[in-house]
């Protein structure tokens, strides 16, 4: 009797571990944003049609922070990039370890989240911090994009301290101590030529922000040297960069493109003179529509794509993308309206993403609710019918979508998109996650309660997994 109940508790000891770790090799991690955590999706079981719409699918939640002393959970978590070898996820926390309710302003210092995916996806670690290593700083304020260098992270900073305007440095941190070891100070102005305060550039101490003619009142009735929140007329100096890019020329030069959202154009830095400390490393401007925040490259660096979002200083979205070819990285090689057939009509495209074969791009359109399919051949050529595809979404309940993150698996099957805005409380998990059958142009899998305004997401596959 004894040997048959060790027996027994064994076979449910194997069970409750094969069941911890899942079965899945694919994994969707998804950023909460303002439900900081990061969010470990099996993707197989996303795919079963008795867990469509439900939050059946999340195996874990990770939290990017130690919770603070009170209870409160901490961070603000806001994109995502997989190691190379895929064990790790460097989680971008837009405003640090900062608590989400009580923050309501725009210019806290960022930093990544060093997270271990193996724990990320063991669903005995769900709602605890034991994925997260260790935070790196991110070097400056409100950080967005990341790029990874073999030694460095490099990373673009939308703000300056305590102001969603300001941001013009684009930093280079040592991936093995978080060390600071140097930046690039873009430009002011568009292109550098339009009118704007005085502020040094690289910046020179003790010179401050730029002082402008006159004092902006604020809500409570104080007032600030500079305007604190967008849309705002004063605007337009700093690029207040979002996502960040690595092209690549035939040649072997490679480039940093930067989406800046605040003076409506993609900075072109020459990472070389930029790996040598030269902080006017930015070799170019290229104008687009409207202020980009997403931007990608396709799979062999030849081509970027920057989803113009909206101005930072009039109430206006945009509805194109731009298509920057590498090997002329001065102007825009074409231009593509998205999600809707009105040319007036304000789509707010966010974060877009490369098909593996690079011959699609996915582009989530926030205002439209919609998901753009587009041909690069076609955009390239001039052809009005780029974009081959549009899928409509709609939240379970026929709640509007609000779309934003994208990515696409390895197999150029699927295109994976978040979703959600912003709801109150932050602690209520109202995003979702898409799953778009890119053959059949649909969305086949809809996952639920992911973050609060999540916003971007990465798969990766896990193999060879250690079940003990």
């Amino acid at each position: 009797m004894r040997l048959r109940t060790t027996l027994l508790s064994s076979a449910l000891l194997l069970c409750f571990a094969q069941e911890a770790l899942s079965d899945s090799d694919t994994w969707i991690l998804a950023t909460g944003r303002r439900d900081p955590r990061m969010y470990a999706i099996d993707f197989e079981k996303a795919l079963r049609p008795e867990n469509n719409n439900t939050p059946n699918a999340i195996v874990s939640r990770s939290k990017v922070a130690l919770d603070r002393l009170d209870g409160k959970l901490l961070g603000d978590s806001a994109n995502i990039v997989i190691s190379e070898d895929r064990k790790t996820a460097y989680v971008v926390n837009h405003h640090g370890a900062i608590e989400n309710d009580e923050f309501l302003q725009h210019g806290g210092r960022g930093n990544l989240a060093v997270m271990n995916i193996r724990k990320m996806i063991d669903r005995r670690n769900d709602n605890t911090a034991a994925a997260l290593e260790r935070h790196v700083d991110s070097g400056h304020f409100g950080s967005v994009g990341l790029v990874l260098l073999k030694d460095m992270f490099v990373i673009g900073n939308a703000e300056s301290h305590l102001t969603e305007d300001g941001g013009n440095r684009v930093t280079f941190v040592d991936r093995k101590t978080g060390s600071l070891r140097g930046e690039v100070e873009l430009a002011l102005g568009r292109g550098g030529n339009t009118p704007c305060p005085a502020f040094p550039v690289p910046f020179v101490s003790p010179s401050g922000p730029p002082a402008f003619e006159h004092p902006f009142p604020q809500a409570n009735g104080t007032f600030s040297p500079v305007p604190l929140l967008s849309p705002h007329p004063a605007w337009g100096c700093f690029p207040d960069s979002n996502g960040l890019a690595l092209g690549r020329a035939r040649n072997g030069k490679t480039y940093l493109f930067a989406a800046n959202g605040g003076t409506d154009d993609v900075s072109v830095i020459d990472l070389d003179a930029a790996l040598k400390g030269n902080r006017r490393a930015e070799i170019a401007r290229i104008p687009t529509q409207i202020g980009p925040w997403g931007i990608a490259a396709s799979p062999n660096g030849r081509y970027i794509v920057a989803a113009n979002r909206e101005s930072q200083q009039r109430a206006f979205e945009g509805n194109t993308i731009s298509i920057i070819d590498v090997e002329i990285p001065t102007v825009e090689a074409a231009r593509v309206q998205v999600g809707t057939d009105d040319p007036n009509g304000q789509t707010r495209p966010f974060i877009p993403s490369f098909t593996p074969d690079g011959k699609e791009i996915i582009v989530p359109n926030f205002r439209a609710n919609n998901v753009s399919i587009v041909n690069l051949e076609k955009a390239l050529n001039g052809d009005p019918g780029a974009e081959v595809a549009r899928i409509p979404l709609v939240r379970p309940g026929g709640g509007v979508a609000r779309p934003k993150g994208s990515a696409v698996t390895s197999d150029g099957r699927y295109a994976v998109i978040s979703g959600g805005a912003r709801t109150t409380p932050n602690t209520v998990a109202s995003g979702t996650v898409y799953i778009i059958d890119l053959k059949k142009r649909a969305v086949v899998a809809t996952v639920t309660g992911v973050g609060n305004d999540p916003y971007g997401l990465a798969l990766v596959d896990v193999k060879d997994r250690d079940d003990d």
